[in-house]
């Protein structure tokens, strides 16, 4: 939102008070050194005489430490608000701030990040680490500001440096690089063409040491360099914000620390990385038709591990009523067991919208579960279903009567949820537990996929817990998976489809998909096998659509053995896969990558979004032309082709032309790649056959690999590399170049001599 014309006058209607200078500053309980908080009190006009004593507003600010490495600033007008939920979860540890004066300053420390306050002089705060300021706000950076129709907002100015590039913000489709864009932090069912986004999260991330979360789960509007080009702005309509300022140093050290202050997210079930093939959405389908398709791929060798039925399981004008359709599925339990005796397993589609024909609307009305009006009236409309409600996630009762429903399905044989929708909250209503509607809007996406998460870690056990979700906010990466929504059959919309992926791994995210061959329209054959190399080279994979079935022999035979080629090399890389998701559960790093995010130093990468990493070492260039041209940037460095074993030495742009059973997927050097020894399903034993493929270490280098339960330890003396597995029982294998050593059961030693 903006409030200024230009840099000198406001705009029309708008007033502002800014802190002008630190009239005390005070450690927690008043003491004038020592304690973990700080405590400001700032008047917005100058202290000249005891007259101006009698005017405001005079603002009080609190600085204050979560975590070490993360300095919190809240910043207070009105004290008297009446607090409502909701409020996001963050971690706070005791003892995690130092606080020291001088007689210039009053400084707050958090492990090797400061806040530093000018007690003297115009009002300055200032974030500093590594012997440098990272970040700071002046005079008329923070401000109480109202507009013409006299709303009361909180804004604050960070400093923006020369060169500092500003990522994040969650999942959006415009240009990775956020800088000069106006973000508004607002959940919205837009597509993906749109500066609208599903998932919106309050917090960006910077190549420059620091990242920002905005501690508003409402609506919070972002100008990154664009009101002020050379700040990043944001601003609440509230009488209080406050904000976080997350040390790095590194893009990676900073995402640690953020999803440590606000949640990381579970590591999803090895099964859940293999393909996952739907009905698509509008389209006919009955039991003959899922056994057709799943018959069919089955015959052509076409390794199948989900699958998915999309909204017509249940009647049409009753969702959701979590019933099968009996008219089209008379014997779901039979079915859904027939399904597992395919060795599949079974997600099914449901949004947290009850129709009025559903006969779960009266039940829910009747029970007080579903969201009301003020006046009391259950809140209705007629988009997406005719008169539908939404439940009301704020109520106990009514978390426990859904989760119910969903209980209930999955002691049929379902095994995971499509939580679809779950961004069109109004904010005319009356929560159960008295939130305020304007911070529920977003929230509530929260509360409906950990509503469902939990039913599933709670019947399918710990670690078995998977959704394919569509809204999000700031804590939902703790219940993936998230998939990118609905984008068009266009390598456009392909190439924001990866924009949006790599924006959410940005603002915290572990895990992301989207519909390969995009969801309106029916994708080309070319462009379908376009897509389906860049979907299967993601976190998780899935064949959907709207109005057309993805099975690929309806393309051409081609599309056969493109989908056969990647999706075996997926499951080959299951080994390496998921111990990058093992990285993403522990230390909040995505598993689908920004080049920026491994290579901040590289200018190079700053902007690079048709490219990323898949883990940390392996670069993956989607193409998105039919003619297969593309052009893709190395970093430094001797990488190696992963198909062929060829290389390119970088740092330098690749300009290439690939068929469909290829693309560019390069080994960052020095890796060793753990390739398994199955490629029929992604629930193997990792370990067991697995091969090292190392990818020439530097003299005297030693790299650790886990698969599973069994870690692997490759050494380089001179032109030999020796291997190490700490099961020596297993088989398993060591690749360099051209070179294979196979292992003998009981050794646990491997050489190879370099070529």
């Amino acid at each position: 939102m903006k409030f200024t014309d230009g840099y000198w006058l406001l705009r029309e209607g708008v007033t502002a008070a800014h802190p002008v200078e630190a009239l005390d500053v005070t450690a927690a309980g008043g003491a004038p050194s020592g304690g973990g908080t700080l405590e400001i009190h700032a008047p917005t006009r100058p202290v000249r005489h005891r007259g101006d004593l009698l005017k405001g507003p005079v603002v009080t600010i609190s600085a204050h430490a979560p975590m070490p490495g993360v300095i919190g600033i809240t910043f207070t007008h009105f004290e008297g608000e009446q607090p409502r939920g909701p409020r996001f979860a963050v971690r706070r540890e005791e003892g995690a701030a130092q606080v020291s004066y001088d007689d210039e300053h009053a400084t707050l420390t958090s492990g090797a990040l400061s806040v530093r306050v000018a007690r003297t002089g115009p009002w300055r705060v200032d974030f500093l680490a590594d012997g440098r300021t990272l970040t700071g706000s002046g005079p008329r950076g923070m401000g109480i500001m109202r507009d013409a129709t006299g709303a009361h907002y909180l804004r604050e100015q960070l400093d923006l440096g020369v060169g500092t590039g500003v990522y994040g913000l969650g999942e959006r489709f415009g240009p990775l690089v956020r800088n000069g864009q106006v973000v508004d932090i607002w959940n919205a069912d837009g597509g993906t063409a749109t500066e609208q986004a599903y998932k919106n999260a309050p917090f960006y991330l910077t190549d420059a040491g620091y990242g920002v979360f905005v501690d508003h789960p409402g609506k919070v509007s972002f100008e990154v360099g664009s009101e002020a080009v050379s700040r990043v702005q944001f601003s609440v309509e509230s009488q209080q914000l406050t904000y976080y300022v997350i040390h790095g140093p590194a893009p990676k050290d900073i995402l640690r620390r953020y999803t440590a202050l606000t949640g990381r997210p579970a590591l999803p079930p090895a099964w859940s990385f293999g393909l996952w093939l739907s009905t698509s959405f509008t389209t006919s389908y009955d039991e003959e038709t899922v056994t057709s398709f799943i018959e069919g791929m089955r015959e052509r060798g076409l390794p199948l591990s989900v699958f998915h039925f999309d909204c017509f399981w249940m009647r049409e004008f009753h969702w959701c009523d979590f019933r099968w359709d009996p008219r089209v599925f008379p014997d779901p339990e039979g079915m859904l067991a027939r399904l597992k005796e395919r060795g599949l397993r079974v997600c099914v589609w449901i949004n947290p919208y009850i129709a009025q024909r559903s006969p779960l609307f009266a039940e829910g009305r009747a029970l007080g579960h579903l969201l009301k009006r003020p006046d009391g009236a259950v809140w209705q409309w007629d988009l997406w279903q005719p008169g539908m409600a939404l439940v009301d996630f704020t109520s106990p009762a009514a978390r426990a009567w859904y989760a119910a429903e969903l209980a209930a399905l999955l002691a049929q044989g379902v095994d995971c949820f499509k939580t679809d929708f779950g961004e069109r909250v109004p904010v005319d209503v009356a929560w159960a537990d008295g939130s305020d509607p304007e911070r529920m809007h977003n929230y509530y996406t929260y509360l409906y996929n950990r509503t469902v998460f939990d039913v599933l870690r709670k019947h399918r056990g710990e670690g078995e817990a998977v959704v394919f979700a569509r809204s999000a906010t700031s804590g939902s990466q703790r219940f993936p998976v998230h998939w990118g929504g609905d984008c068009e059959a266009t390598y456009e919309s392909m190439a924001e489809s990866l924009r949006g992926g790599l924006s959410l791994g940005l603002s915290g995210f572990g895990f992301w998909s989207h519909d390969i061959g995009g969801f309106e329209g029916t994708p080309t054959p070319a462009l379908f096998k376009r897509w389906i190399a860049f979907g299967l080279l993601s976190s998780h994979s899935r064949l959907h659509g709207s109005s057309s079935y993805r099975v690929p022999w309806l393309f051409d035979e081609e599309s056969v053995d493109v989908l056969r080629h990647f999706t075996r090399l997926k499951l080959r890389l299951m080994p390496y896969l998921y111990e990058v998701a093992r990285t993403a559960h522990a230390e909040g790093v995505p598993v689908m990558r920004a080049m920026v995010l491994e290579f901040p130093d590289d200018p190079g990468c700053a902007h690079l979004e048709r490219q990323y990493l898949l883990g940390p070492d392996l670069l993956v260039a989607p193409v998105f032309s039919d003619e297969g041209d593309v052009a893709y940037y190395v970093p430094e460095g001797t990488w190696t082709r992963f198909a062929d074993g060829r290389t390119v030495t970088g740092p330098r742009w690749v300009r290439e032309r690939h068929g469909f059973l290829s693309v560019p997927l390069l080994v960052r050097p020095g890796a060793v790649i753990p390739v398994g020894a199955v490629d029929d399903r992604p629930d193997y034993d990792h370990a067991d056959g697995v091969t090292l493929h190392a990818y020439r270490p530097a003299r005297g280098a030693q790299v650790t690999v886990r698969v599973g339960d069994v870690t692997f330890t490759v050494v380089r003396e001179g032109d030999t590399l020796r291997a190490s597995s700490s099961d020596p029982a297993r088989p398993w294998a060591l690749a360099a170049g051209e070179r294979i050593a196979r292992a003998r059961a009981g050794t646990g030693f491997l050489t190879v001599e370099l070529g």
